[in-house]
């Protein structure tokens, strides 16, 4: 009996040291994908991303120890995290006026999940490489695609006139010309002056002939540019 609670007590102390070492890993390398999301103030930050590599990891390990005890097949509760995560992953997803926004988040909490299940699966290698692939890809073909020109950012401009029909006519010609399409309108008149606040979704080059077009219209009193965000 003493053998046997000796044997039992080191293969416990065995499984537990190891648990916590992958539930660990996944803490860590989740934590460090958050903090490049945080940096850069994404909706999911440092914990979204740690929750969510350090459960995949604790649901895989859940899986495989609770098929060892009470038998099953070992990947039976580790199949469900697939799912589970794309559904979390739709909810950071919006739609708004034919503009979708936050498929790098959903994508990099899905691939996330992904790294917390290779911890978990005691796969530290995998989990470490995966780990840095998402990172050059958010950060340095982040900045690679800034430079180039090729990520499209949503402007939001302010112009005023004399007239609102006279203002909306020489917008929609402006927009024409630069092939832009409108995603947003807002237009009000007040003591004889026409305020048109309006967005557009185009990459650096457009955004510069469109604000060079706006300034060279007699139409326009003033032009202005509000604000300027970046999409996924």
């Amino acid at each position: 009996m003493h053998e046997i609670s000796h044997t039992l007590r080191t293969e416990m102390g065995f499984v537990l040291s190891t648990a916590i070492v992958r539930l660990a890993v996944a803490a860590i390398l989740g934590g460090v994908i958050g903090l490049e999301r945080e940096l850069r103030h994404k909706p999911a930050g440092l914990r979204t991303n740690m929750f969510i590599c350090f459960g995949s990891a604790m649901f895989t390990i859940l899986s495989d120890q609770l098929a060892q005890g009470f038998g099953g097949d070992h990947t039976r509760v580790a199949a469900q995290i697939i799912p589970g995560i794309g559904f979390i992953g739709a909810g950071s997803i919006l739609h708004a006026r034919g503009s979708v926004t936050g498929l790098t988040t959903a994508a990099t909490l899905f691939v996330a999940a992904g790294v917390g299940m290779a911890a978990g699966g005691g796969l530290y290698v995998t989990a470490v490489f995966a780990t840095g692939v998402i990172l050059i890809a958010l950060a340095v073909l982040g900045q690679l695609e800034r430079r180039l020109s090729l990520k499209s950012r949503r402007f939001t401009y302010e112009v005023t006139g004399k007239n609102t029909e006279e203002v909306l006519n020489e917008l929609s010609e402006i927009l024409d010309t630069e092939e832009l399409p409108l995603e947003d309108m807002n237009a009000a008149s007040m003591n004889g002056s026409a305020r048109v606040a309006f967005s557009v979704k185009c990459v650096r080059e457009k955004e510069a002939a469109l604000t060079s077009h706006l300034h060279k219209s007699s139409v326009f009193s003033t032009v202005k540019l509000i604000s300027s965000t970046e999409s996924e």
